[in-house]
């Protein structure tokens, strides 16, 4: 039995998509089904421009929760494996955040991999935004529709 690999970076430097679900496929003939994510910086948020977006994040605590979040969701969806990669730092309108990628043997799995972990990652894993706009800089609270997304899982928000 072939274990599933999981791979998770939380960087300052940007990625890019066909390098990294190369390697996460990596001649796995198992997988009939790869399905990732990208999220980029907006341009608006609530109405307003955004200038940029800093997220920080808490070195150690935050590694650890997505790899709990990442192996959760290998025994939920039976999935191959799961790269995950986040950028902290200071990021501009267009920049990528954030890339989850999963395998699997079929596209059910494949997409429902994919959206729990992202809807793990936007309300449960560390991280801390920061937006610069016209009015000022402000802090970017979890959205009650992320929560309402991650409780569909089966689980609550730790800050609903």
């Amino acid at each position: 039995m072939m274990t599933t690999p999981m791979s998770l970076s939380i960087q300052t430097a940007d990625f890019d998509v066909t390098t990294e679900l190369a390697a996460l496929r990596a001649q796995d003939k198992r997988v009939g089904a790869v399905c990732c994510f990208v999220g980029t910086v907006r341009d608006r948020n609530e109405g307003d421009a955004v200038a940029s977006l800093e997220l920080e994040h808490y070195p150690g605590m935050t590694e650890k929760a997505i790899q709990t979040m990442m192996d959760g969701a290998a025994g939920r969806f039976g999935i191959f494996g799961a790269r995950v990669i986040h950028r902290v730092g200071l990021l501009q309108p267009l920049d990528q955040i954030v890339l989850v990628a999963v395998t699997a043997a079929h596209r059910g799995e494949s997409f429902q991999a994919c959206e729990f972990l992202m809807d793990y990652l936007k309300t449960q894993a560390p991280f801390w935004k920061k937006e610069q706009t016209p009015k000022g800089t402000r802090w970017v609270d979890a959205r009650v529709s992320d929560d309402a997304a991650l409780a569909r899982w089966g689980i609550a928000a730790r800050n609903a």
